[in-house]
Formats: structure tokens, C-alpha cells, sequence
């Protein structure tokens, strides 16, 4: 290669607006038809074979239990152990193939996507996730197509790392992929996720078994397709389907496990790491682990705060995407001098909400992904009702008829310490403690301690002193910190994400910081004059 290629220096995806009449949302709502009445029949991707077992389970729509999207097949661990030795088996070439080369191909999986193939995976986010129009273009269209376009730009950046090399010497230092395959594990909330997860080793070199949520196969399906349509090897990333359990099983026996990229639940990542404590004499090498596990994210106002902007905030941060984000307001602190102007404002921004069908594009509220989500939820919200020192200020509606649609729930507590405000529900449901003013700085430090998580969090206020006390309190409170904004929406490219304590290791989606996980370093030293004699100058007699 004689030329240093530089990856395209890489601009934020623009988000469409899809308002009537748009010739996006026109196009959307081809698309979606078009999705409806496909049902594919969905298989493993295993090495350059598409597997079809005999055993099946349907894709069905969370807002409308009769609609069936597709049908895909369920593997065992005949299926798991094949994509572990398919990855193997592809392994070498791809990690001899040029970083150009890699990196062209997710390029150009990020243009396909940011065309025809957008309209493809919002739908599929729709249909699947139960995503409204907004929520898919900034997920599985604008923040999967930043993933693939940023991760070179920021791989290059790795690669460019050098060591300093004094006269006589060259030093140069090798970022080589994991020894072994890569278990990428991803949740049904973000369709960028489920991209990003699998590719970002992908493109550092190595090969993946990658095994998606149960209850998005069929969004991963056409990420699959949108993979091979740009290119990608058979065998650097393999997608199985199954219990968890049983997957788990097999890959975490492996001695050729390498590393973990994954995002869910904390109980499961935390047993994860103690499988792989309790197997670690068994792998080539220490498995990279890396997951981010969910939060109790905080919006916390000082007595200077603006209460419209505060209502706002927090109906965005805790009700988009039936706050099914692990970056969702679920708990605030505000003070009691402001309190009656923000449940004022609040309360009249419900009133207008309108939930039901994300097909219907002026509902902001849709459904909850499955069935467990749906009593998990309803269950806090019951729980909240018979708590005495509960109150449900908004909402607190459940039904599972049609689909699984639960009201966006707002419970006022005057126990800062209760179950809703310290424990992840993911769902629609707002935990508030109304605080005395005089208390602000006690309430910053009870609230660093409110939880085991440390995911996102927000303080709004007017006055300079109070953003500095707050963001020094809460300093190891939140990987992501806001100032005057909500908890969610982090950007690639302008918002690293991730989380410490119980919300996982913290490398950062979506920055160097995370694909230097990915390889493992060899330090060069080539000397151009070396050494014919053993003896120092130190050695000489006086």
C-alpha cells in the first residue's frame, strides 16, 4: 500500500422530520406496508450458511399481540458451538485483511443505511420495538449510521498511536485483534445497539457470535442483511438465537473466548463475570469485558431552576420510548418552593399525550416491549398504589388487551429511600421527591447514594454555584452528566456513553475509549545499528 488513507472525517447524521406530506414519510409508510405483510422466515447466520432448525417461534408486534411480523428459527448448542468455530475459522483472513478494507465496508454499510435501507430498519423498529417515527430515525437510522461512520474515524485514531523512537531505533506499537472470538450480546431497546455491539470489534479485526434479544430477532435480521449488502465476510459475525441460558453455556466454555461486548441486565452481566472468574484457568487468554447494565437515572433542581424547562425535561427524559432507556429520568429531586409550578406545567403537558399505535404518528406514547416488561412494570405501579407513602400524582393505567400500553405514570414519594426510586423499572414511570429547599446540599448527597446505579443524570438551575456543587456531589453519580437537560439522547461523536457502579464498565459506545478493548497491543523495537560488543563503557579500568 503505498499511501496513507485517511477514513472520511465524519459529520452527524441529519434526522428527518417525516411531518405530512414529506416525501420520507411517504416513503416510510410504503416501507411499513410492504414489512406488515412480509413475515420472513427468519434463520441463524452461521459462516456462509443460513440455518434453519426445526424448532420456531413467531415475531409479533407489542402493540398489536395479533400481528404477526415473521417467524425465526431457534438454535441449540449444535448451532452456538457452530458459529464459535465459524468465527475461528474466519478469523485469520479477516484480521490480514487491511484496516481499509474493513473499514470500507462499514462505511459503506452506513451509506446503504442512510438511503434505501433506512426506511427498511425503522420500520423494523417500529413493528418490532414499538418505536414512534422519531424514536426509529434517531436510533436505528441516525445513531446506527453515526456508529458506523465514527468507529473508523476513531479506529484510525487507535492505529495512529504511536510510541517515540530515539536515533538508531524505530519503536512502533501493533494493535493486534483478541486471540480468540468475541460474544457480542444485545437488548431489545436500541437497534443501534444491536449494530453497534457486533461491529465495533468487527471492524478492529476480530470475529463475533452475536446473539440478539428474543424479542428483536427480527430488527437484527435486517441488520444482518443490511451487513451482507455491504459486504461483510461470512463468518466475522454470526447470529444465533435460543435460551440464554443454554448460549451462555457454551460460549463461556469456550477456551477461545476473548472478550464480551455486552448490554442488559446487571444480574446478568454480574454473572457473566463470575462465570468467567470461576472458568478462568480454561481460556488462551483474559477475556475483555465490557458492558453497560442500566440505571436510575436522576433529574435533580436547585431552587434557581426553570420550571418549564424542568416539566419538559422531565417528560421527555422519563416518557420517550415508554422510558425503555437505560438513560431514562427515573427518579427527581425537586424542591419544594418550585415543586407546585412544575407539577402545574407537568400535568397540563400529560393532558395532551396521546397513546396507542406508533403507526398512528401522533402518539407519543406506544407500547412496552413484551408481556414480563408489561407485569414488571404494573407491578411497581400496584406496589407504589398500596405504599402509603406513595402517591400517584399522574397516570398509574395499565392495559394488556391489545398490545402492552401502560400509562406514563408519575408517583410522588416522601420516602427518598422507597423501591421506585431506587430500583430500574424501564417503563413509564416517574419517581418524584419533593425536597425542603434548605436541604439542597443533604438531598445531592442522598441522592449519589439513592441508587447502586450510575448510568446518566441531570441538575437544572439558574445559578453558576449550584451546577459546580451539584456536578462536584454527584461527580461519581453519573457517567453521562447534563446541565439543564435531560438524561438521555447522547450523540455519537458528542457524547461517549456509559455508566460506573452497577451500570457497567464505563468504555464508552461510540469512542476510542471502547474499541481499544478490542485489541491487544505489540510494542516493536527494531534497532538499525545494533550492538558487536557485550562490554559497557562502565566495565573499562581506571
Amino acid at each position: 500500500m503505498n499511501a496513507r488513507f485517511q477514513v472520511p472525517t465524519p459529520l452527524n447524521e441529519p434526522i428527518l422530520g417525516y411531518a405530512p406530506g414529506s416525501p420520507e414519510r411517504k416513503a416510510f409508510q410504503t416501507r411499513l406496508a410492504d414489512m406488515k405483510s412480509a413475515q420472513p422466515d427468519i434463520p441463524l447466520y452461521i459462516g456462509a450458511k443460513e440455518v434453519r432448525t426445526k424448532t420456531i417461534a413467531e415475531c409479533r408486534s407489542p402493540y398489536d399481540q395479533s400481528q404477526v411480523l415473521g417467524r425465526y428459527r431457534v438454535g441449540g448448542p449444535a448451532e452456538t458451538r457452530g458459529a464459535i468455530q465459524a468465527a475461528l475459522s474466519a478469523r485469520r483472513s479477516w484480521a490480514a485483511m487491511s484496516f481499509v478494507d474493513r473499514a470500507a465496508i462499514f462505511l459503506k454499510a452506513a451509506d446503504l443505511l442512510a438511503n434505501d435501507w433506512r426506511q427498511t430498519l425503522n420500520a423494523a423498529t417500529m413493528l418490532c420495538q414499538s418505536k414512534n417515527i422519531f424514536q426509529a430515525e434517531i436510533d436505528s437510522a441516525c445513531e446506527f449510521i453515526d456508529f458506523l461512520r465514527f468507529n473508523p474515524y476513531y479506529a484510525e485514531q487507535v492505529y495512529a498511536n504511536q510510541p517515540s523512537s530515539p536515533r538508531g531505533q524505530w519503536n512502533r506499537l501493533e494493535h493486534r485483534p483478541l486471540e480468540g472470538f468475541v460474544f457480542a450480546v444485545t437488548p431489545f431497546n436500541f437497534t443501534s445497539i444491536a449494530g453497534n455491539l457486533p461491529t465495533a470489534p468487527a471492524l478492529m479485526g476480530n470475529t463475533v457470535v452475536w446473539k440478539p434479544a428474543a424479542a428483536t430477532v427480527y430488527t437484527a435480521h435486517f441488520i444482518m442483511r443490511l451487513l451482507k449488502a455491504a459486504g461483510l465476510p461470512d463468518g466475522v459475525i454470526n447470529m444465533v438465537t435460543g435460551p440464554s441460558s443454554m448460549i451462555g453455556q457454551v460460549v463461556f466454555d469456550s477456551p477461545d473466548l476473548a472478550g464480551v461486548h455486552f448490554t442488559g441486565s446487571t444480574a446478568v452481566f454480574q454473572w457473566m463475570w463470575q462465570t468467567v472468574g470461576a472458568n478462568i484457568k480454561k481460556y488462551k487468554s483474559y477475556p475483555r469485558l465490557v458492558g453497560e447494565t442500566g440505571g436510575k437515572d436522576f433529574i435533580f433542581a436547585h431552587p434557581s431552576a426553570e420550571p418549564q424547562a424542568l416539566a419538559v425535561a422531565l417528560l421527555r427524559g422519563a416518557f420517550e420510548f415508554q422510558g425503555q432507556k437505560c438513560s431514562a429520568a427515573s427518579r427527581a429531586y425537586i424542591p419544594k418552593s418550585l415543586y407546585p409550578k412544575v407539577k402545574e406545567a407537568l400535568g397540563g403537558m400529560l393532558k395532551t399525550v396521546r397513546m396507542g399505535s406508533p403507526e398512528d404518528f401522533t402518539n407519543f406514547v406506544n407500547a412496552v416491549i413484551d408481556k414480563p416488561a408489561f407485569d414488571n412494570i404494573k407491578g411497581f405501579i400496584d406496589r407504589a398504589k398500596k405504599n402509603r407513602s406513595c402517591k400517584i400524582a399522574f397516570g398509574g393505567k395499565c392495559d394488556d388487551s391489545t398490545g402492552f400500553f401502560v400509562q406514563p405514570t408519575v408517583i410522588e414519594t416522601t420516602d427518598p429511600k422507597c423501591e421506585c426510586m431506587a430500583q430500574e423499572i424501564f417503563g413509564p414511570v416517574l419517581s418524584v421527591y419533593v425536597y425542603p429547599d434548605a436541604k439542597w446540599g443533604e438531598t445531592l448527597r442522598l441522592c449519589d447514594k439513592g441508587s447502586a446505579y450510575a448510568l446518566t443524570g441531570a441538575v437544572f438551575a439558574t445559578e453558576r454555584k449550584a451546577i459546580v456543587e451539584a456536578a462536584k456531589v454527584l461527580e461519581n453519580a453519573a457517567g453521562n452528566f447534563y446541565i439543564n437537560d435531560k438524561p438521555t439522547g447522547a450523540v455519537v461523536g458528542q457524547q461517549p456513553f456509559g455508566g460506573a457502579r452497577a451500570s457497567g464498565t464505563n468504555d464508552k459506545a461510540g469512542s476510542s475509549l471502547n474499541l481499544v478493548r478490542w485489541v491487544s497491543p505489540r510494542a516493536i523495537k527494531e534497532t538499525f545499528d545494533p550492538a558487536r560488543d557485550y562490554r559497557y563503557p562502565f566495565l573499562a579500568a581506571d
